[in-house]
């Protein structure tokens, strides 16, 4: 496997970090090079946020990334300025719950997740994040639907209704890549 970035933006208060430690706490679970970097707006809950995490087989020699292979975006400010540096022929995953417009690149894949309706369908709208890892986990196959379930189980193990709605919207978002993107090894 070749290096794989990944960014997660939105508001604070999305889940965006949630998103990025549970990856990359999957991605140690299977052995791989892992880098979680953080990035906080001037407030915690409706300021921006995001993360970049990077997993590769081999050492990393940095944390920081200028064109990750794959962003997710939970929000419009994030959309804006986030999409222009997506990688060409990488992976554009946008939360259209919230997001009412496409980018008009042609260089990369874009693929639209209706996370917030799918979590609320589900029962609470808390649980976007996870309905946009699952789609993430999905299109990327960076680490497998089983770890990720694994991870989510340990961290969320004590609250038996949170996990399985957790488990669920992940399986859905999971699944919507795969009938979306069809089964690809990575995008």
């Amino acid at each position: 496997m070749e290096q794989y970035e990944v960014t997660f933006a939105g508001f604070g208060g999305q889940g965006i970090m949630t998103a990025g430690q549970l990856l990359a706490y999957s991605g140690i679970k299977e052995g791989k090079q892992v880098a979680w970097m953080p990035s906080y707006g001037p407030e915690m809950r409706g300021g921006t946020a995001y993360c970049t995490v990077v997993i590769s087989d081999k050492r990393i020699g940095s944390p920081v990334v200028t064109n990750p292979k794959c962003i997710c975006v939970f929000n419009r400010p994030s959309f804006d300025k986030f999409g222009p540096i997506v990688k060409p022929g990488g992976l554009f995953i946008v939360n259209s719950s919230l997001i009412n417009v496409v980018s008009d690149r042609k260089d990369f894949t874009q693929f639209l997740v209706p996370g917030n309706e799918m979590a609320l369908m589900a029962g609470n709208a808390k649980a976007t994040n996870v309905v946009i890892l699952g789609a993430f986990v999905g299109a990327s196959n960076v680490v497998k639907l089983e770890t990720v379930t694994e991870t989510l189980k340990e961290k969320l193990g004590k609250k038996k209704d949170m996990l399985e709605l957790n488990l669920r919207v992940l399986k859905e978002g999971y699944d919507l890549a795969l009938e979306t993107l069809g089964q690809k090894d990575s995008v």
